[in-house]
């Protein structure tokens, strides 16, 4: 099958998270000091260093504004099938991480919104479907082959183009812009996630 997202607008499941924290935020742990964190989110009195993630959408499965209408503006990240993909999601996200919502396939592509990973890995439930047309007759309840994550949105910006993104030497290793990468989803360099967010990103 095609490297590309194939989720459908659904009212997600609802999952316990972690309290994310923004930067330079204080929290105390359970022994009674302050804990400084810069980039990341406090679970247990532990601290997990935040990855961030660009995940790609078809506007007719989903666009931003089809996630910013749903309710608590979340959504199920079901229907991917590639397997570098899916152990992205269930190896490596984080309650917390960050992700820049990027449409698709489309006439104009490019970063449509900031968003965050607001769910752990769970079984896609589509593989169990016999309707769906992303059923595998492999899968089982006991044995599930897929999985994904919960997104929501933080915030939907002014689309950055493909285009735009080629402009600047800041993200020329950025994986998404290489050439022959169909992934729909792939990590970003902290600092690609900086440049993005705190330069390119604009409501």
């Amino acid at each position: 099958m095609p490297c590309r997202s194939a989720i459908h607008c659904a009212i997600a499941w609802s999952h316990n998270r972690p309290m994310a924290l923004n930067s330079q935020s204080t929290m105390p742990p359970e022994n009674g000091g302050k804990l400084l964190v810069k980039s990341g989110f406090y679970i247990k009195n532990e601290i997990k260093t935040m990855r961030y993630w660009l995940m790609k959408s078809e506007p007719g499965d989903c666009s931003i504004d089809d996630l910013a209408a749903l309710p608590d503006q979340t959504v199920a990240w079901y229907g991917v099938r590639n397997y570098q993909a899916r152990n992205f999601m269930r190896d490596q996200m984080s309650v917390g991480d960050g992700v820049l919502f990027y449409h698709s396939n489309c006439k104009e592509p490019g970063i449509a919104g900031i968003a965050q990973v607001s769910s752990t890995a769970y079984p896609d439930a589509t593989q169990f479907n016999k309707k769906s047309k992303y059923f595998d007759a492999k899968a089982t309840q006991e044995t599930p082959r897929w999985f994904n994550v919960d997104v929501q949105l933080v915030r939907k910006i002014a689309l950055i183009t493909i285009d735009e993104l080629r402009k600047h030497p800041e993200l020329e290793s950025m994986r998404t812009l290489q050439r022959g990468n169909r992934l729909s989803i792939t990590p970003l360099d902290p600092s690609e996630w900086r440049f993005i967010t705190t330069k390119l990103a604009h409501e």
